[in-house]
């Protein structure tokens, strides 16, 4: 009796900290499919909430290294899209190391099945559609996203340092007072005469918290050690940032395609701009001339 792997994979966020429905349903779909074709359930792999495209999901990775150890004959799928929505993924394992490895892969709703050969060019077109559909909808919800930021929606992970995500609407900024005045305090010491670096060096020496230190403290992983010392660097993007005045600026990195993760910066022409959406932590006033001494600065240091 041949063994059998059963995967199951679901790219959408439940969101209620209980296996999925949908995750539940594959399962019970593909042991009844092993079980009528008189297939021994070897083990069931599982990935919820993670995209076709990527290759690092726990359970997926799992199954490739125990297939290559020919721990079983069979992977079984409810569609190749829930094995893999990339395209050189499937011809990578489907016609390359599947079969070096004696892995017969079959899938019930779409009828693929690696023993047999006319079935390869089904398997191929798959591959295609899964690409394409992976990319439309990549370009659909960056429209989404960008049509948010022109309402003025806030989309970040993080709120900016000295503001907090409204609790009754995540797309709104609310003022968080404490950090609010350390907005005004670096405003009021550069319009006094002091570096941003010089700045930075007050307010580590006051025992100000940094903003990472202020976001752990609230719970939020930021994936790093949270810097203990503020930066010059910091204080400059504090004092440049329009959202100080209540304007929202986003979009200014965008990337560089569906199957990566890496961004690019967007020409400033193309950034999106909507002015007025939350309240203001310094006045335009104390911004204006902010920004007037700073781009004096600015020609000072071209000048020497």
């Amino acid at each position: 009796m041949p063994k059998a792997a059963l995967y199951c994979r679901l790219s959408v966020e439940d969101g209620t900290g209980e296996e999925s429905e949908s995750i539940r349903n594959q399962r019970m779909m593909l042991i009844a499919y092993a079980q009528k074709n008189g297939w021994e359930i070897y083990d069931i792999y599982e990935d919820e909430d993670y995209s076709g495209l990527r290759e690092d999901r726990p359970a997926f990775c799992r199954m490739l290294k125990e297939a290559k150890a020919k721990k079983f004959e069979i992977i079984l799928c409810k569609t190749q899209s829930r094995f893999t929505r990339s395209a050189a993924t499937a011809e990578i394992y489907l016609h390359e190391k599947f079969p070096l490895w004696g892995i017969r892969f079959v899938t019930v709703i779409d009828g693929v099945d690696t023993a047999k050969k006319e079935n390869k060019k089904a398997r191929q077109i798959n591959s295609l559609v899964n690409e394409w559909y992976c990319e439309e909808l990549s370009e659909n919800i960056r429209s989404v996203l960008r049509r948010k930021m022109e309402l003025g929606q806030f989309l970040g992970n993080y709120a900016p340092y000295g503001y907090e995500k409204d609790a009754e609407n995540r797309h709104r900024l609310v003022i968080l007072e404490g950090e609010a005045r350390v907005v005004r305090y670096i405003a009021k010491l550069y319009l006094s005469g002091l570096s941003c670096k010089k700045i930075a060096e007050r307010l580590t020496w006051e025992n100000i918290p940094t903003p990472s230190q202020e976001k752990q403290e609230r719970g939020q992983d930021l994936g790093r050690k949270p810097c203990a010392h503020w930066g010059g660097g910091t204080v400059r993007k504090i004092l440049i940032n329009p959202v100080y005045i209540g304007h929202m600026i986003q979009g200014k990195e965008q990337k560089i395609s569906y199957k990566s993760k890496k961004t690019v910066e967007v020409p400033m022409e193309n950034w999106v701009v909507v002015k007025n959406t939350h309240a203001p932590i310094l006045s335009d006033k104390v911004f204006e001339k902010v920004q007037k001494k700073m781009k004096k600065n600015r020609r000072g240091l071209h000048s020497v």
